[in-house]
């Protein structure tokens, strides 16, 4: 069935709830007017539902593939990818000074979801430029931002990042690739990467990686690696993708989804490679593109949520089955359990969407203002939208193929894709488990005030819609001091493997009260009478609940998790 882009909630969230107007009153995004807004939107919206999305199917059934050393891709993903990179779609958030648009990330966010609806192994290609672009603009040299940057922006060239190995996967300080310096200002990379997102094509003229390295002088673990850019065409005098780099694609992996993207197993044997950042400081620098791939992938779960939540109710609206409790409603959209199911699917796609669109606006803000809050307040939003998302495009594909019955596992319906393609994304860019970890963690290091500002902005809207929608106002104010407790609790605790035993509730919890916030907003702009009230009261009745159980979970320290030994598990 068609995709068709749900520009009504963008144009909605944007205005009512996530507080873009603040982004669009700065002077940095001033340009980004409510008409520029709209034009972005709509044309973004109008290349993923024509050209974009007619290759979701021909990916899955048609694999990249690895002939001769050469990658071939599916059917049409060069015409997709051109229609992209000819937009400017690639270099959205980019710096103008190198050809890019300079929009805020909200936008850039909006983009990147239409697209992973559309066509997700597609569009990890851009995602992955974007993330590359982030991170030479933070931390190159300015011999390199000049030569590498205009082609990434304007996608001529792509971008991948290389971390993963075969024995250093989350564990990134375990990794062996050497980088030996050449002593003309180059290094020569040798080692193997690993789970490499679009490691080659057949469509750009070449192929820009990011390898984390240890030169001879790096000590063991994070803190001696370093960030190199290897490209896969050495450039030329004019700065044209020239000779062959010694690196090659060893294989491509076989994948439950994601067929189109071709995930490749990377071979550098002395590769040339430039430094990126000071020598040793490679985790930062890598950093900066992992954050905002975390964001993007985030966002890809929210993305594959909406195209399942489509795809299971066109199916719903046409399928009969059985008796139902409405006279004139014969199809099964009629019977109570599958409007719950689909009910579900859309309010958590909501309250997904209005996390990663939240994370995005204050991302934007502490570009545009250099605020300290602001940072904070992405960053602790920031692996919320990882884990949240994600998680949220795999429970709303596993109920779409429900909603299918048993011609959801028949793979001609294409509900079985979505499910197959969203899987990994709890897995890579740091699996949830690390997010929630890093939440616990890092992000509560401050002592919970980042956490104390979110909740205080939470209690206080609710205060305000106390009046008027006292059923919805009350239950999310509750669970906000629920979840304050909580975080205060888990501050307090010093013992940090008792707070990583708590961690993914504590997240769930989080994103539960997150989402009760935005369906809150989301009625009190609307009066509280109308679709997003009621979809509201859905979410607030039957979904935020599960927050207090969730915040026990999280209280619960570690000692049951160690009571069976290794022997009693096999036993």
């Amino acid at each position: 069935m068609p995709y068709t882009a749900p520009l009504r909630d963008f144009r909605f969230l944007l205005e009512h709830v996530v507080g873009f107007p603040a982004v669009q009153a700065t002077a940095r995004f001033a340009e980004t007017t409510p008409d520029l807004t709209e034009a972005i939107l709509s044309e973004a919206g109008k290349l993923c539902e024509t050209e974009i999305a007619p290759l979701q199917r021909v990916g899955d059934l048609h694999p990249a593939r690895l002939e001769n050393g050469v990658v071939r891709t599916s059917p049409g993903y060069a015409e997709g990818y051109g229609a992209i990179a000819e937009g400017g779609w690639v270099g959205m958030s980019a710096d103008p000074a190198f050809g890019g648009m300079g929009l805020p990330m909200a936008l850039t966010t909006c983009m990147n979801e239409m697209l992973s609806s559309a066509c997700l192994s597609l569009q990890l290609a851009p995602l992955m430029t974007q993330g590359q672009i982030e991170a030479l603009e933070a931390h190159a040299s300015e011999e390199i931002k000049a030569l590498y940057l205009p082609k990434l922006v304007s996608g001529e060239w792509s971008g991948t990042m290389n971390l993963t190995e075969p024995q250093a996967g989350s564990d990134v300080g375990a990794l062996s690739t050497k980088a030996v310096p050449n002593g003309d200002g180059t290094y020569a990379i040798t080692g193997q990467k690993i789970y490499i997102s679009w490691g080659d094509n057949d469509f750009t003229e070449n192929v820009c990686h990011l390898v984390l390295a240890r030169l001879p002088d790096g000590g063991p673990g994070t803190k001696g690696i370093s960030l190199f850019l290897v490209p896969k065409r050495l450039p030329d005098a004019e700065g044209a993708a020239g000779m062959a780099n010694s690196l090659k694609v060893v294989s491509l992996e076989h994948k439950m989804g994601l067929h189109g993207s071709p995930t490749a197993v990377m071979q550098y044997d002395g590769a040339t490679g430039w430094l990126v950042g000071p020598e040793h400081g490679g985790m930062r620098a890598m950093f900066t593109m992992m954050n905002n791939a975390r964001l993007g992938v985030g966002v890809q779960g929210i993305g594959v949520a909406e195209a399942a939540y489509q795809h299971a109710l066109h199916y719903a609206q046409e399928r009969k089955q059985g008796r139902t409790p409405i006279e004139d409603e014969a199809t099964i959209l009629a019977h109570a359990d599958v409007r719950r199911m689909l009910l579900t699917m859309r309010a958590e796609t909501f309250a997904a969407r209005a996390i990663a669109l939240s994370t995005a606006v204050a991302t934007d803000m502490s570009d545009a203002t250099g605020s300290g809050q602001w940072a904070a307040r992405a960053a602790l939003l920031t692996p919320i939208c990882k884990a949240y998302g994600t998680e949220t495009g795999i429970r709303v594909s596993d109920l779409g193929l429900q909603v299918h019955g048993g011609m959801g596992v028949i793979e001609e319906t294409g509900a079985a894709q979505f499910l197959r393609d969203v899987r990994v994304t709890a897995i890579y860019e740091g699996t949830n488990g690390i997010q929630a970890m890093d939440l616990v963690g890092r992000k509560l290091s401050d002592g919970g005030e980042a956490m104390a500002r979110l909740l205080d902005e939470i209690e206080t809207l609710a205060e305000t819609a106390r009046a008027s929608l006292p059923d919805l106002a009350e239950p999310v104010w509750q669970a906000c001091e629920t979840l304050r407790e909580t975080t205060e609790a888990l501050v307090a605790e010093t013992r940090l493997n008792a707070r990583f035993a708590g961690a993914s509730p504590f997240l769930a919890a989080t994103a539960r009260v997150l989402g009760g916030h935005a369906h809150l907003a989301a009625a009190l702009a609307e009066g509280g009478s109308g679709p997003r009230s009621d979809l509201a009261r859905f979410f607030v009745l039957r979904l935020l609940p599960e927050h207090a159980a969730l915040a026990r979970q999280a209280l619960a320290g570690d000692k049951d998790l160690y009571a069976l030994s290794a022997e009693d598990l096999v036993a």
